[in-house]
């Protein structure tokens, strides 16, 4: 059942870096779209955009922190758009530092893929001043 206009569904959710804990989270961001009915393409891409976020903050933003360091999920998800943070505890970065993954000298190397997808999928996706924590936002399209 639909949610009701105006409703939000929210959590804050603290992710291992494990495969079933990043599958849990992202299983729990779709949940709370099929209850305001986001139509397939838009589950895939806001998915997709939070397992890369994960990703990065485990595979760049932990590496030299102990393994089990969880990092924060936490979404509002409304009817006409969700808002996704993730927070690693990691030193943070420069994403304008990132090297454009589509220009020829940078195709072979193995960092911007996750962030450009993120920017494609995403309506907006932007890092604090540290860079340590992602504040994404997906508005539903118009119409579905």
């Amino acid at each position: 059942m639909a949610a009701p206009h105006g409703q939000h569904d929210r959590a804050v959710i603290t992710v291992v870096n494990d495969a079933a804990a990043i599958e849990r989270a992202e299983d729990r961001v779709v949940e709370a779209l099929a209850r305001f009915n986001y139509p397939r393409a838009s589950v895939f891409a806001v998915r997709l955009s939070l397992h890369e976020a994960m990703s990065n903050g485990f595979r760049h933003g932990h590496r030299s922190l102990p393994e089990d360091t969880p990092i924060s999920v936490k979404f509002d998800a409304s009817d006409e758009h969700i808002e996704i943070v993730v927070e690693d505890q990691g030193p943070g970065f420069d994403p304008s530092a990132i090297p454009d993954p589509t220009l020829e000298e940078n195709l072979e190397r193995g960092s911007g893929r996750g962030l450009l997808l993120i920017r494609a999928y995403m309506t907006s996706a932007e890092y604090n001043q540290k860079g340590n924590v992602l504040r994404m936002t997906y508005r539903r399209p118009a119409g579905t």
